[in-house]
């Protein structure tokens, strides 16, 4: 029977990167080694430059033992979610772009050309009745 296991990003592995946290990706598993950071015997800070990244390459260049693998497993927590990172998607509404609301628009932003056809027709208008 298979088990389950937690998925982590890669972003939240990352997050953990302290000696007092520290969790490793080797092969799409992750590892909370935060215990064995003293009994590593390449040292801290060979786990702690391998943190926030994938280490696999790291891990294999080193040549570890078939015991040292085996060790790991007692560090195991969980594996690297293999689903990419959807970024946030923004939300636009988009406005009614219908042509009485252009014109309203329009009007209000150029309102000197309804003003300006109001006048001359009133100018017109006097004019016209003072000839009569």
């Amino acid at each position: 029977m298979p088990t389950l296991t937690k998925l982590y990003s890669m972003k939240e592995a990352a997050l953990h990167n302290t000696p007092d946290d520290c969790w490793v990706v080797v092969d799409g598993k992750i590892y909370d080694v935060t215990k064995y950071l003293e009994d590593h015997p390449g040292g801290a800070d060979v786990l702690l430059e391998a943190t926030g990244k994938d280490a696999t390459e790291e891990f294999e260049d080193a040549g570890h033992s078939k015991s040292a693998k085996e060790q790991m497993q007692d560090y195991f927590i969980g594996e690297l979610d293999p689903t990419p990172e959807i970024p946030e998607m923004e939300v636009i509404r988009k406005e009614d772009t219908g042509f009485a609301s252009k014109l309203m628009d329009n009007a209000v932003l150029y309102w000197v050309i309804p003003a300006a056809a109001i006048g001359i027709s009133v100018v017109v208008a006097f004019l016209y009745a003072r000839k009569k």
